[in-house]
């Protein structure tokens, strides 16, 4: 198939029909409601290099408003400005106070220093090496949720794998279906115009390979349509915005038993060079939008949440100290969450390494303390119960001893 054909396909927001499935393993769509409640894992992606120094403030380490003076924010005190306390020397921002609560109840747990032990500061390939999940190492075709879905065959649910993005992410590139949408609504083509030039296409082409995806795609719509109507609506008002869309989207396909075990999306604007703001700001926006749609989505799954564990990841963290624009830099190691029911919350984990120029990495940034595929790696064998990670991250040998995120 040619390039320009499965772009187009992509674009359709129906990516797996470009994998050439046969038509029985759509069939097989509308018995998924008999699945009954299945475990699931929820990723986000924080695309742009969140600060996640301002995200998860270590404000009892006295270097970082040393290193910070414009965008720091202030020890907790009353205030809707202030830090907000968590346990006596980490804090969160202001902005993230919708999950406070979550946090409180046990549900959210938090790991500092973490993330890729790569030390690019190319967004594109640090994002790359987080979703093919091998840092530093290039020629990886797959990403490490394809390579779960290959891995860990539990049924045969074209809802298996599911990212709520415009195209199918490098996360999920590889051999085993994965489904990407933009919402459920969508999934017909509700465009008579473009459904026949669709048609059209497909009956006249001579590329075996994009006709059958085309009698694919369509079967597919016909078992969408019998679907949705048994897919229930949002319990809860999300933010506006495509990232409150998604996870809108995505409690919905937990809700509905349909087989999910994978989720992805994503959410943009983390590349705060310049006037990134303290408590009030560029990044404060950012954290606002990003608390209130999981606080929400927490909400949503009622007691759906006991079956789900979200987490979440950023390419790099910036450097420790600002710029000269009131912004910080690309930097190193970062801040991930992680929400839901198993998760063992209410703390911060990972070892903290402190902020002092000596200790800094490169003498600039957060130094990494906790491989952020050991974080993926609880999750994948405590909660979904894949053991043998060598299928998922090739080379990576985690520390014998564990978070212990997972209850």
């Amino acid at each position: 198939m040619n390039s320009s054909r499965r772009s187009f396909l992509k674009s359709t927001g129906l990516g797996f029909l470009a994998l050439g499935l046969p038509p029985a393993f759509l069939v097989r769509a509308a018995k998924a409601q008999q699945l009954g409640k299945g475990k699931a894992m929820v990723v986000i992606f924080q695309r742009g290099a969140m600060d996640g120094l301002n995200a998860v403030i270590p404000f009892k380490d006295r270097a970082y408003y040393a290193l910070r003076p414009s965008i720091a924010v202030e020890e907790p005190a009353s205030g809707d400005d202030r830090v907000i306390d968590l346990d006596g020397f980490y804090g969160l921002h202001p902005a993230l106070a919708p999950l406070k609560s979550i946090y409180d109840k046990g549900h959210l747990a938090i790991i500092h220093a973490a993330g890729s032990p790569d030390n690019t500061r190319s967004h594109f390939d640090a994002q790359d090496y987080m979703e093919i999940g091998t840092p530093g190492i290039k020629s990886t075709p797959d990403g490490w949720l394809n390579r779960y879905l290959n891995a860990k065959k539990t049924s045969e649910s074209p809802f298996r794998g599911v990212a709520v993005t415009a195209q199918l992410p490098r996360i999920f590139a590889g051999s085993a279906p994965a489904l990407t949408l933009s919402s459920i609504d969508e999934f017909r083509l509700r465009n008579e115009a473009m459904a026949k030039t669709l048609q059209r296409l497909y009956t006249t082409t001579s590329d075996s390979l994009f006709r059958f995806g085309g009698q694919n795609l369509f079967a597919a719509m016909t078992e969408l349509r019998q679907i949705e109507p048994r897919i229930p609506a949002s319990a809860e008002r999300y933010p506006n915005g495509g990232f409150g869309t998604s996870l809108a989207q995505i409690a919905r396909l937990i809700k509905a038993d349909l087989g999910l075990e994978i989720a992805f999306t994503e959410i943009q604007g983390w590349d705060t060079h310049v006037n990134q703001g303290g408590a009030q700001g560029q990044m404060a926006n950012r954290l606002k939008e990003l608390a209130e749609g999981l606080s929400v989505f927490y909400r949503d799954l009622g007691d759906r949440a006991d079956d789900v564990v979200l987490i979440t990841m950023s390419e790099f963290g910036r450097t420790a100290r600002e710029n000269g624009n009131r912004g910080t830099d690309h930097g190193h190691a970062n801040v991930m969450f992680a929400m839901g029911g198993p998760v063992r919350g209410g703390k911060v984990y990972g070892r903290w390494p402190g902020l002092a120029p000596e200790v800094l990495y490169e003498g600039r940034d957060l130094s990494l303390t906790t491989d952020f595929r050991t974080v993926c790696s609880e999750v994948i064998a405590r909660h979904l119960g894949q053991k043998d990670l060598s299928k998922i991250f090739p080379g990576f040998r985690a520390s014998p001893q564990t978070l212990g995120l997972i209850a």
